[in-house]
């Protein structure tokens, strides 16, 4: 019992680190109704500047603001040279595009950063916490903390904010809010500055918690069913889907992978997408897009 109790409260912890990284998913998706297949690289950008301002001598919350504003910068260029001139282009041009960037990034992050270290320390005790014969890394508990701010955050700027109607009016229909004054290139803008700072700080813990260094851009593809699981559009939704996904890995890991062999934790997610398409299509809290015709 003791040995299964210890494997949900990891899976949580490690849950919790998913969500703001599936967040990044959401929040383009909310926004401009496209899906980002470049967010691990993203991520590994945002870490390797990070691991990079560390290394520099800048002092963690120093390397992580720095970092910050580099990927900020990387999406205004993003948007001004890219995707200011596809607007109004179907929606797979724009996904075509992300995939040529997330190429592009592991290209030059390669050159870049190949010097550069890629493990990322908390100034946090090694010893781990005993909680009634449970052992829980500090490390993981700090990340999952700030993980969990980071998608409260995010809820409230778009339940709460100007900024989250606004997007949310651009993700509706377009024409109608460029109709009514919003300027849908500075919200786009505005979209992927968060994208760049999520992946810095979500980027960031999982390297603290997993381990950094390139295969950091295999992340997004392993978070993509949480999206799914939990609704391209929904934020709650998100954040269940990762818990979900996390504590049934670390579950199947724990008793299933010693009957079937290692990798099999790793798959379950997949499998519980497949199931997950059949039933809901749009994700369990997800809405269906429902047209007049």
């Amino acid at each position: 019992m003791l040995f299964l109790a210890a494997l949900l409260v990891d899976g949580a912890l490690a849950g919790a680190v998913y969500a703001p990284i599936a967040l990044a998913f959401v929040v383009v998706y909310k926004a401009s109704r496209m899906i980002n297949f470049a967010l691990g690289e993203w991520m590994m950008v945002g870490t390797r500047l990070v691991a990079s301002g560390l290394h520099a001598g800048f002092g963690l919350l120093g390397a992580v603001g720095a970092a910050c504003a580099g990927m900020a910068a990387l999406a205004v260029v993003f948007n001004r040279v890219v995707l200011r001139h596809l607007a109004g282009r179907p929606v797979i041009a724009l996904i075509m595009v992300t995939l040529g960037l997330g190429a592009f990034l592991r290209a030059s992050g390669a050159v870049l950063f190949k010097d550069s270290p890629g493990y990322i320390r908390l100034p946090l005790p090694l010893a781990p916490l005993d909680i009634r014969g449970i052992f829980v890394p500090v490390d993981k508990l700090v990340a999952a903390g700030i993980a969990l701010g980071c998608v409260a955050l995010v809820s409230w700027i778009f339940q709460r904010s100007r900024i989250g109607v606004a997007l949310r009016a651009i993700a509706d229909d377009p024409q109608v809010a460029t109709s009514v004054g919003i300027d849908i290139h500075r919200y786009f803008v505005i979209t992927w500055v968060m994208v760049g700072i999520l992946s810095v700080v979500s980027g960031t813990l999982w390297a603290i918690t997993v381990g950094g260094g390139f295969g950091v851009v295999l992340v997004g593809l392993k978070v993509f069913p949480i999206v799914i699981v939990g609704g391209l559009d929904s934020i709650l939704g998100t954040l269940l889907g990762a818990i979900f996904i996390g504590v049934l890995e670390s579950v199947t890991t724990g008793y299933v992978d010693p009957l079937l062999g290692a990798g099999f934790g790793s798959m379950v997610s997949y499998l519980v997408v497949i199931a997950v398409l059949f039933v809901r299509p749009y994700g369990l809290l997800g809405k269906p897009q429902i047209e007049r015709v």
